[in-house]
């Protein structure tokens, strides 16, 4: 296992979701429940289930279509996203 690449999606990842709307789902089903764990199971199951979906589909386009293809797509997707959230469109 490449550690390195561990801790890189770890930091990323854990630093790209503080503060995100998941956690506020979390913080508000939290709430509204006597126990934590179903909310948590339930977020951590959902975050795990799209995460493997998400690794999957990389994993099987990057055989099909160019890294750095990708890399750009996702860049701009991101930044279009960017863009509409800014002008109040997305």
């Amino acid at each position: 296992m490449n550690w390195h690449v561990f801790w890189v999606a770890f930091a990323t990842i854990f630093l790209a979701e503080i503060g995100d709307k998941t956690q506020l789902v979390c913080f508000s089903l939290s709430t509204k429940s006597a126990s934590i764990v179903p909310v948590f199971l339930g977020a951590m199951i959902a975050f795990v289930l799209s995460t493997f979906i998400a690794c999957l589909l990389g994993n099987y386009l990057q055989k099909i279509v160019p890294v750095n293809i990708i890399h750009s797509i996702a860049g701009l997707i991101l930044i279009v996203s960017g863009v509409l959230i800014l002008i109040n469109k997305f």
